[in-house]
């Protein structure tokens, strides 16, 4: 499993012209899964989202979570994070997990968060558009260890 964290001043996601998402100050994940990631991955990468020292304190530094600032978040499913680049130049995504079982895991992901944290999300599968006003900007890559 993998989760691009991006710290976020305001961000939107849209499908069709219409807005399905949106967050003020928080942190915008988009989240990847591959066929070995199971519940252990989600539960490790909640813990690490919501704990993820990348928000400034009173002296500059980053040292707050997104629950310390009051933050929220916007989930929005990727499945080209498991892009694989290696051969040619078109992207291979046999890496991905089949999205039949990725929306199981994401829909997981996202009821999980919520229990801690308001989430916002896109439509799994859809066309988005994302807005995303980076804060920083800062730019996280987190993996589960499967």
């Amino acid at each position: 499993m993998r989760i691009l964290v991006q710290r976020s001043l305001n961000s939107s996601v849209s499908v069709n012209n219409k807005i399905v998402g949106s967050i003020e100050k928080g942190l915008v994940l988009f989240i990847g899964f591959t066929d070995t990631d199971s519940s252990k991955d989600i539960d490790y990468l909640i813990n690490k989202v919501l704990n993820l020292r990348i928000f400034d304190d009173e002296n500059g530094v980053m040292n707050k979570s997104v629950l310390d600032v009051g933050g929220q978040i916007l989930s929005i499913s990727q499945f080209t994070l498991y892009a694989d680049t290696k051969k040619g130049n078109r992207p291979s995504y046999i890496k991905a997990l089949k999205s039949e079982y990725a929306i199981k895991l994401y829909k997981e992901f996202n009821d999980k968060l919520q229990k801690h944290i308001k989430v916002e999300t896109g439509i799994f599968g859809s066309d988005m558009k994302v807005n995303i006003i980076n804060d920083g900007p800062t730019t996280i890559i987190l993996e589960s260890g499967n």
